[in-house]
């Protein structure tokens, strides 16, 4: 008798560690969360929130650090940081390389989007049927869009396309890129912590930039004039190491799984989603700034100017094998069902 209690006890014992939490054995990781803009931007405490989630759902097993202002790499080499371990999540610019990422690209083009939480919810469901095609060497996590910005300039109005020309303008992403060479201006190119810095030295005579962001990065102490039209989006994403990712325990991967999601799509959009929209009020306020609207015949002049970059953006997408109608269909529809379509 007492010789089968043993055995029980000892059976027991065996079932009691075997349903131990998965997160006792698993292994510890210190994530690099990498991003480019300054400490005092609202993407920090978002990566901030994001990596204590994470954190959290662990059990302490997967902690963060956040790296911002560059300090890991320079904005334009973050998706290859996240490729090559550099960092572990990065938040990179697509259209920082121009054809790289064409299908995201769409969301580059001018006058898509109206607001940044809906855009953002919009572009993350639509492009995750597309990311690991374009994003293959690392794993995808989520897509997102700042508020919609415009033309910040430091001497001259523009209010309708003509007025581009002959400009020194340094532009968000590719696609605003080929839209000021179409106009007749010239690109100047920079990432947006130089931004001030260019317009300061006269290299640049304007910008295009989401307002909340004119001020952080000081550049309303460098221009004047500032149209007040939803001209084009940015599109973001976060990206993971693969190799990090695969070393990971199931319910590590699980956790980071919850944490690529649309939902947190919305989560880390909508901080600066706010913070830029306000923007508008608060350079509005400043002395010596104008800001000013345009007509409506005058963004009708502005979306037929903006035809040409469809077309290229489609003949792109067609180059990697992709069916652009078909996938701008798409993006609509589901701009539409978030209500985000300008």
């Amino acid at each position: 008798m007492r010789k089968h209690l043993l055995h029980a006890s000892a059976a027991a014992l065996a079932l009691l560690f075997a349903a131990a939490p998965a997160a006792a054995q698993d292994k510890t990781f210190e994530l690099k969360l990498s991003h480019w803009v300054p400490p005092s931007h609202p993407l920090q405490k978002a990566l901030e929130d994001w990596g204590a989630s994470v954190e959290k759902a662990t059990g302490g097993t997967v902690k963060y650090k956040v790296y911002p202002a560059q300090q890991l790499g320079k904005a334009f080499d973050h998706y290859d940081m996240a490729r090559d371990g550099i960092a572990d999540l990065t938040y990179i610019n697509p259209g920082y390389q121009p054809g790289r990422f064409p299908i995201i690209g769409a969301g580059e083009l001018p006058f898509v989007f109206s607001d940044a939480k809906g855009g953002s919810q919009a572009i993350d469901e639509w492009y995750r049927r597309y990311a690991e095609r374009e994003m293959r060497d690392v794993k995808f996590c989520l897509a997102f869009v700042h508020d919609p910005g415009s033309f910040h300039t430091k001497t001259k109005k523009i209010v309708e396309p003509a007025d581009v020309k002959g400009l020194k303008i340094r532009p968000a992403h590719a696609t605003m890129a080929s839209f000021i060479t179409l106009l007749g201006g010239t690109n100047v190119q920079s990432s947006a912590p130089e931004v001030r810095d260019i317009l300061e030295k006269g290299v640049a005579e304007g910008v295009t930039f989401p307002w909340g962001s004119v001020p952080l990065f000081g550049i309303d102490k460098v221009t004047k004039f500032h149209m007040e039209v939803p001209l084009y989006a940015t599109t973001f994403a976060f990206v993971f190491n693969k190799s990090v990712y695969g070393q990971m325990s199931a319910s590590q991967k699980k956790a980071i799984d919850d944490h690529c999601t649309n939902d947190w799509a919305l989560r880390v959009a909508s901080p600066w989603a706010d913070f830029e929209h306000a923007g508008i009020d608060k350079i509005r306020a400043e002395a010596g700034q104008e800001v000013y609207k345009i007509t409506d015949a005058q963004v009708a002049e502005w979306r037929k100017a903006a035809e040409p970059l469809t077309k290229s953006w489609g003949d792109n997408v067609r180059k990697v094998g992709g069916d652009p109608d078909a996938i701008m269909k798409e993006l609509k529809a589901s701009l539409a069902k978030y209500k985000a379509a300008y």
